[in-house]
């Protein structure tokens, strides 16, 4: 991959020069040979940068785990060799036993997981990876109405019974965090989807995650398999940096006839190609200290799918300074119109661009546009044939480096664990209180001092922000003053407009995504020149909310409908999906982030209709 800069003023130069001053390519080698060698008791980070940024140390100022799988994985590939004929042969076992304990073959993959443990599944997806081999379903909420989905294309797909479609199912639950509870739930459920049916799902139940986990206290104590996440044995890697050599992606890739060998090669970057993603990564910087910390990203069509996961893996890893931040901005079209003058000093745009050889004519004009109005620009020029794995292994590079510059530890996420206590300290309160909707923190949430209703069945919480800033009885006027508030102080530089459901798989869902993608264009973008985020909760949680936790300056919009799904054959309820909407809420405001809440009656077309109106309402009284 070869790096180009356009507008690098202030220069980077200073930046990148300290890597070549600190050495830092042999350091890493010899801290990564160190920690194999001499274990995690050779490690002090109270003595290096290195040690301090890429591991996580406990109280005493001990090292409790190397962080530097993400880096280090390619050279132990490289070293130990066979990887992918391993892969292979596991995989072969696998399909084996399903066959031997059902005569099925292997139709679907249900991946549950999330946050980085699922990212990349969507993103193989989304680029055409996955398309040959079992069908794949990433299970990322805790929200019934995606299993539901699921289960109801299966069925479909299969043209038979759900039984016979469970039993050509391979389930994948994957967790990278010893807390993670959203894979139990959903492993718990389909289980029992397999006992209710009488299959022993033991063949088909497969996990991914640390020793002593919940995933594996659950997983474990019903004797389904456990299979190492790394190749190598070790425990090196977050989950945002699990991908792509980990098991998590390879088993998917194999699955669906990936050449693993060209896969793994491609994440081989020579030192010219890792010289480049710090390059990068000093522009970054450079840029950043002038307040350009709004990376737009424009990628070519063969890597269209990667937005989110380069997105995760840079606001996971990067989101815990007040002071520094860096947002990506994905799934954009480039507008001038949107974006404040160059010199205007409001400017907070620096652009990412990778292009790449043959079909790529509309994203080189674009970024032509964008030189001579005078935007900052870094364009990464792409091989034609490369794999998507290189393009993942470079933006390692890239958000180490800025880790590296920043003097920030880019393994661990705070603000994912702060979310996750609060859930499970409400999902516990509420089962006692008889339900979420009874609990003292939802009517907090739903007080009437700060609740305004809008017509169609749409209702506009604010308790937690600004109350008192609210001068209107109008739901959608309020949303905009709250709005115009915070953006005429420069305390938000960009939105955030998250659904708590399904808009993945379900019909409803989908048209939700589609309203509030609108919103985002008319909302923030074209009426703030704000980027926004759409996505769906509680996934985003694991994705991106520690940039909005961490850093904030972003204005956090929840939405949830009061008419959610439900399995009743299983037990499974929306309790736990209403209290990580809740909790969602309560860590953003706890850290003093501006975040309102909207609940919906229902998923209808008269809802989701107002929902439209609400927004294009709010955009007319910001004009």
């Amino acid at each position: 991959m070869v790096l180009t800069l356009y507008r690098d003023q202030p220069s980077s130069t200073s930046f990148f020069q300290q890597f070549i001053k600190d050495d830092v390519l042999a350091r890493l080698t010899a801290l990564d040979r160190r920690a194999r060698k001499k274990g995690l008791e050779s490690l002090d980070p109270a003595r290096s940068r290195l040690v301090s940024i890429g591991t996580e140390v406990d109280a005493d100022g001990k090292v409790t785990k190397n962080g530097y799988g993400g880096l280090s994985l390619p050279w132990r590939a490289r070293e130990d060799g066979g990887w992918a004929a391993r892969v292979g042969a596991e995989l072969d076992e696998i399909k084996s036993r399903i066959r031997e304990a059902h005569g099925a073959r292997l139709r679907f993959l249900i991946w549950a997981g999330m946050g980085g443990s699922a990212e990349d599944k969507a993103m193989y997806i989304a680029s055409g990876l996955l398309d040959k081999g079992p069908k794949v379903y990433v299970l990322d909420s805790t929200d019934p109405a995606k299993l539901e989905s699921i289960l109801e294309d299966m069925v479909k797909r299969s043209k038979t019974s759900l039984p016979e479609a469970l039993k050509g199912t391979l389930v994948a639950g994957m967790a990278m965090g010893m807390t993670s509870y959203e894979p139990v739930v959903n492993l718990e459920k389909i289980a029992a989807l397999y006992e209710k049916h009488g299959i022993d799902g033991r063949p088909n139940i497969i996990y991914m995650t640390l020793p002593g986990s919940l995933l594996d206290q659950f997983a474990g104590g019903r004797g389904f398999r456990r299979v190492e996440l790394q190749l190598d044995g070790g425990n090196t890697t977050a989950g945002r940096h699990s991908a792509p050599l980990t098991r998590g992606s390879l088993y998917p890739l194999g699955l669906a006839g990936v050449d693993l060998e060209r896969w793994i090669e491609g994440t081989f970057l020579d030192d010219d190609a890792m010289y480049h993603a710090w390059q990068l990564a000093s522009y970054l910087q450079a840029q950043s200290s002038l307040g350009r910390d709004k990376v737009t990203l424009l990628l070519p069509k063969g890597l269209a799918g990667a937005g989110v996961w380069t997105k995760q893996d840079f606001e996971e890893s990067l989101g815990k300074s007040e002071e520094q931040g860096i947002k990506i901005v994905v799934g954009e079209k480039i507008k001038l119109a949107n974006y404040w003058p160059p010199r205007d000093s409001r400017q907070d745009r620096v652009f990412l661009a990778l292009l790449q050889r043959g079909g790529d004519g509309e994203n080189k004009q674009k970024v032509a546009a964008l030189k001579r109005a005078g935007y900052p620009v870094a364009c990464v020029n792409v091989p034609a044939g490369a794999q998507l794995s290189e393009y993942m292994q470079f933006i390692h590079h890239v958000v180490f480096g800025l880790g590296y510059l920043r003097e920030m530890n880019f393994v661990t996420q705070p603000g994912v664990e702060l979310y996750k206590s609060i859930t499970n300290r409400i999902h516990g309160e509420a089962s006692k209180a008889g339900g979420i909707r009874a609990s003292k923190d939802w009517m907090k949430m739903t007080q009437a001092a700060a609740t305004l209703k809008y017509r169609g069945g749409i209702t506009l919480h604010f308790p937690w922000t600004g109350p008192g800033l609210v001068k209107t009885k109008n739901a959608a006027e309020a949303y905009a003053q709250l709005l115009r508030h915070f953006a005429a102080n420069s305390s938000i530089g960009s939105g955030e407009l998250t659904f708590f459901g399904d808009t993945r798989y379900s019909p409803r869902g989908r048209a939700v995504r589609k309203v509030l993608d609108r919103a985002a264009e008319s909302v923030f973008r074209a009426g703030l020149k704000m980027p926004a985020d759409v996505y769906e909760g509680p996934a985003v949680n694991h994705s991106y909310h520690e940039m909005i936790i961490g850093h904030g300056r972003c204005f956090s919009t929840v939405l949830a409908s009061l008419d959610t799904a439900s399995i009743p054959s299983i037990g499974y309820d929306a309790e736990y999906h209403l209290a990580q909407y809740l909790a969602t809420q309560m860590a953003l405001a706890g850290r003093g982030r501006p975040v309102v809440a909207i609940l919906l009656d229902n998923l209808g077309e008269s809802t989701l209709r107002a929902l439209g109106e609400f927004f294009q309402s709010a955009t007319r009284y910001l004009k």
